[in-house]
């Protein structure tokens, strides 16, 4: 049962660092005006967000039928918490600012992008202990 786990892990490490590595090439892209490269990643990151939904509730469920290392376990609730504050209290506000840039506003500064972006590094680097802790399992 830890095959399934491990390859869940990698298939979302793949993910994120995939559309880690597009995000801020999207902008450097001819044509793309600020507006436009900020509609693109809402849709972006609302699908990321959701396959990342489904792939730590499938993970979830293999914890669930069969034993696994308690630093797995410890790892994935990590990952769980991460996921939820991106979802639930990050991306709403960064939602929220884009829309406003996406009108033509100009909102505050703000470091909400850059505690979204270090989640996401923070992510990267459990997924991959994660994954090696389940290799060797």
């Amino acid at each position: 049962m830890t095959s399934l786990p491990l390859a869940l892990a990698c298939i979302w490490l793949g993910m994120v660092l995939a559309i880690s590595i597009e995000a801020p090439l999207k902008f450097r892209a001819p044509g793309i005006t600020l507006p436009l490269g900020l509609g693109i990643g809402r849709l972006v990151f609302r699908a990321l967000n959701a396959s990342e939904i489904v792939l730590v509730a499938a993970t979830a469920l293999t914890f669930a039928l069969a034993p696994h290392p308690v630093p797995a376990t410890v790892l994935l609730v990590a990952l769980t918490a991460t996921l939820a504050v991106q979802v639930v209290v990050l991306r709403p506000r960064l939602e929220a600012r884009a829309q406003n840039i996406i009108e033509g506003g100009t909102p505050p500064p703000s470091r909400i992008h850059l505690a979204y972006i270090a989640l996401e590094c923070a992510k990267l680097l459990m997924l991959g202990a994660f994954g090696i802790i389940l290799m060797f399992a």
